[in-house]
């Protein structure tokens, strides 16, 4: 199976933390996989994406064009991507950012509170990890606890004190699509 996802949002999201860690996780179980970063002029603040392939066979380019999954952040991503997705495709949307609208009937839009979420658990930083747990319970690409052991290569030593945050957004999110 091919998975074609665009992580966006806005810089400082830890948009490019949750592109790494799919794509480290997808590499841990033998799959082919490409990250392709993109940033806006400036980072923080700014927008931020990237476009993660993951698949059972070999990548003939790491561009996205016409993605199967894509999680949007804010709302200047969910603008720039919603009409992206493939028909049947999966759209996770931080609803806690992005108001409540109307959209394409042909794709599986999951709206999630992960800032909300992120809150309760008691960092705003989390809510990255929130909707990449979302965006798994959505589409089978990688298992969750494959992405929690590949935490601990990808996050820095010096914040592995938030691994259990981490592993707790993660769940929450999966848990959210999947009730």
């Amino acid at each position: 199976m091919d998975h074609e996802v665009i992580m966006a949002g806005f810089g400082g999201q830890g948009i490019m933390l949750i592109g790494t860690l799919l794509t480290y996780a997808g590499k841990e179980e033998g799959k082919a996989v490409s990250w392709l970063p993109s940033y806006g002029p400036e980072m923080r603040g700014g927008t931020a994406n990237c476009a993660v392939c993951v698949s059972d066979d070999s990548i003939a380019s790491p561009v996205v064009v016409e993605p199967t999954a894509a999680v949007v952040m804010n709302r200047p991503s969910y603008e720039k991507f919603k009409n992206m997705v493939q028909p049947g495709g999966a759209l996770i949307v931080n609803s806690s950012l992005v108001p409540d609208e109307e959209i394409r009937g042909d794709i599986e839009v999951y709206r999630i509170p992960a800032n909300d979420v992120a809150r309760e658990l008691g960092s705003d930083r989390v809510a990255n990890m929130v909707c990449l747990g979302a965006l798994l319970g959505a589409r089978e690409i990688v298992k969750v606890e494959t992405v929690i052991s590949v935490l601990r290569k990808v996050i820095s030593q010096r914040h592995h004190s938030l691994l259990p945050l981490n592993e707790e957004a993660l769940w929450r999110g999966y848990r959210l699509v999947k009730a």
